[in-house]
C-alpha cells in the first residue's frame, strides 16, 4: 500500500533544489547571463514585491587560489556560476531558493520565521515501518522526474556560448548523482587532454561543508516529493563493524546469489540503473555525462584490495581524528598532515594524521570496501549506501565542531585548491551557497543527530574537552603556581599568628565569644583567644 501511494505521487508532486533551474535553461537566460525567476507568490523576480529578495550581480571571491590548478578560463566551473550566469536572486532574511521561494535550512512557516531542529537517527534504530518508508522514499526519488531542475549535457562552449542550450530532464535521485559527478569530474582541455587534479567537492577544505549542503538539499527533496516534512536521513554507524551490516535485503540490498558483484533480485535497488560512471569514455569524447543508463549498481563488499583498505574504521580511528585541533593544514589537499579534514576524508593515517594517499581510511575506507559503484568517486552516489554513509561522516564533522568550537576564520579564506576558499560558491549548486555558510553547527542548519543528543554526558564531555586540552598544555605552570601559592599562604599564616601572639602578650583576660548582645546573658561558656 505504501509503495502504491508513493507511486501515485510520481505524477502530482514537483520537487525543487539542484543544479540548473529549468526556467533559466534557455537561450535568453544564457545570453543575458541572468537567472532571476519570478516567485509564484507575487509574480515578481525573486519575490521582490514581497521583500523576499532581489536580482543582483554575483559577488565573486577575489582571494588567491592554491597551485593545484594551473589554468584559467578553461573550465565552466571556475568562478562558479559566472560562466553561465552573473546575476541571480539574492534572498533576504530567512528566505532561500533560486527564486527566494523557500525557507533557509532550519526555518519553516509562511514567512520562514519558525525555527525547527529535526533529528537524524541510526538506521538500525528505525522501526520496520520507518525503515520501509525510507527505502520507498529512495525508490520514489529514483523514479520521479525533477520538475524544477535540468542537467547540462554540454559545456558552455559546446552550447555555442549559450545560443544552443544543451539540457535534459532527470529524476530527483539522479539529479544528485549528476551533481556529485559534475563537481568531481576532470577538466576537459580539448583534443584528448584532460586535467585530473581538480575536484570541487573532495581532497580539500570544502569536502565536509560541500557534502553537508548536498545532504541537506537531498533531504529537503525527499520532504518535498513525499509531503513528509519531518523526514530526516538516517545514518549508518560503521565504527568497529566487521562487515557491511546494511548489505542485506532488509536494508540496502544483499548479494546476488550467482553474481557476487550485483545486488540480490529481492532488493528494490537491484533494478536501479547507474549513471555517470564512465569517466574515461567522457574524457576521450571531451563530453559531459548525459545521465543515460549504464547498467545496474555494482557492489561486492569486503572483496576489496586489503593492502589499501585492510579493515573498516574503528572507534579509536574516529576518536583520534576528533582529537586533531587543526581543521586544515599545509597545502590543504590530500597531502595535508595533522588536518582533521584530510584525516576524516581518509587520505591521512588515522593513528598519526600523516598523509598517506596509498591507504584509504575512515570516509574513503567505506567507499573502497564496497568494491563497486561506491568505489569510483564520480559515480559513487549511485549506490544508496552513499547517503547513509555520508550522514555518519557529517555527524563526525559535527562532533568536531562541537568539541573545538572553531570560529569561521578557521576555515581557509585563501590559497585553498580551486573552489575551496571560504567565500567560493559551491559547484554546481543554484541557488548559490558559499563554503563558509556550512562551516557551522548542524543545529544552526535545522538538524541534529540522535547519538549526539544522548547521553547528555557525551555532549558535556565534548564541551569540556577543549578546556581540558588547554589545561594539559599549561599543567606545569598550574602546578608551579599551586606550589608557590601554598608557600606564600604558609608564610603569611605564620606571620599573622606571630602578630596575634605579640599583641596579646601574657594577658589572662577572659573574653566572651562574639555573639549577639541579647544572647550574652544566657551563655555558660567562655573562650580564650
Amino acid at each position: 500500500m505504501l509503495l502504491f501511494a508513493l507511486g501515485f505521487l510520481l505524477v502530482i508532486l514537483q520537487p525543487s533544489t539542484g543544479q540548473f533551474p529549468r526556467v533559466c535553461a534557455n537561450m535568453q537566460s544564457l545570453l543575458s547571463k541572468e537567472c532571476c525567476p519570478p516567485w509564484d507568490g507575487d509574480g515578481s523576480p525573486c519575490g521582490e514585491l514581497s521583500s523576499r529578495g532581489s536580482c543582483q550581480n554575483i559577488l565573486l571571491s577575489q582571494a588567491p587560489l592554491g597551485p593545484q590548478f594551473p589554468f584559467s578560463g578553461v573550465d565552466d566551473r571556475e568562478d562558479w556560476p559566472s560562466v553561465f550566469y552573473n546575476r541571480t536572486c539574492r534572498c533576504e532574511g530567512n528566505f532561500m531558493g533560486f527564486n527566494c521561494g523557500e525557507c533557509k535550512f532550519g526555518f519553516s512557516g509562511l514567512n520562514c520565521t519558525e525555527r525547527q531542529v529535526r533529528t537524524r537517527r541510526n538506521i538500525f534504530q528505525l522501526t520496520t515501518s520507518e525503515k520501509n518508508k525510507f527505502l520507498a522514499y529512495l525508490n520514489l526519488a529514483k523514479n520521479v522526474p525533477s520538475q524544477d531542475y535540468v542537467i547540462a549535457t554540454g559545456t558552455y562552449t559546446q552550447m555555442n556560448n549559450g545560443s544552443n542550450p544543451m539540457f535534459r530532464d532527470i529524476s530527483v535521485y539522479d539529479l544528485f548523482v549528476w551533481m556529485h559527478y559534475y563537481a568531481s569530474r576532470d577538466t576537459l582541455l580539448g583534443g584528448s587532454n584532460v586535467w585530473r587534479d581538480i575536484d570541487f567537492a573532495h581532497e580539500a577544505p570544502g569536502f565536509l561543508p560541500w557534502h553537508r549542503a548536498f545532504l541537506l538539499m537531498w533531504e529537503r527533496q525527499i520532504q518535498k516529493i513525499t509531503g513528509d516534512e519531518n523526514f530526516t536521513i538516517p545514518y549508518w554507524d560503521w565504527r568497529d563493524a566487521e562487515d557491511c551490516g546494511v548489505c542485506n535485503d532488509e536494508y540496502m540490498g544483499g548479494r546476488h546469489p550467482t553474481n557476487p558483484n550485483l545486488l540480490s533480485p529481492a532488493s528494490i535497488f537491484s533494478s536501479w540503473q547507474v549513471i555517470c560512471t564512465r569517466s574515461e569514455e567522457y574524457n576521450s569524447q571531451q563530453a559531459l555525462c548525459s545521465a543515460t543508463s549504464e547498467g545496474p549498481i555494482r557492489r561486492n563488499p569486503g572483496n576489496n584490495d586489503k593492502s589499501r583498505t585492510p579493515r573498516l574504521p574503528s572507534s579509536a580511528d574516529v576518536e583520534f581524528c576528533l582529537s586533531l585541533s587543526q581543521y586544515e593544514s599545509g597545502p590543504m589537499d590530500k597531502m595535508a598532515n595533522y588536518s582533521f579534514r584530510n584525516t576524516l576524508e581518509g587520505f591521512a593515517d588515522p593513528q598519526t594524521a600523516i598523509s598517506n594517499p596509498s591507504q584509504s581510511s575512515l570516509h574513503n575506507a567505506l567507499h573502497i570496501y564496497m568494491n563497486g559503484s561506491m568505489s569510483q568517486v564520480q559515480g559513487s552516489a549511485n549506490d544508496p549506501i552513499f547517503v547513509i554513509h555520508h550522514a555518519f561522516v557529517d555527524s563526525i564533522f559535527e562532533r568536531w565542531l562541537r568539541r573545538h568550537r572553531p570560529m569561521l576564520e578557521v576555515y581557509p579564506a585563501a590559497n585553498a585548491p580551486i573552489g575551496h576558499n571560504r567565500e567560493n560558491y559551491m559547484v554546481p549548486f543554484i541557488p548559490l551557497y558559499r563554503n563558509g555558510e556550512f562551516f557551522k553547527p548542524s543545529r544552526d542548519l535545522g538538524y541534529d543527530y540522535a547519538y549526539l543528543q544522548e547521553p547528555a554526558l557525551d555532549s558535556f564531555q565534548d564541551f569540556l574537552t577543549p578546556y581540558l586540552q588547554q589545561a594539559r598544555q599549561i599543567w606545569v605552570w598550574l602546578v608551579g603556581a599551586a606550589v608557590f601559592g601554598g608557600v606564600v599562604t604558609a608564610v603569611l599564616t605564620k606571620h599573622i599568628r606571630a602578630c596575634w601572639k605579640k599583641k596579646e602578650g601574657t594577658s589572662s583576660e577572659i573574653q566572651p565569644l562574639l555573639i549577639e548582645s541579647e544572647d550574652y546573658n544566657n551563655v555558660t561558656y567562655q573562650s580564650n583567644f
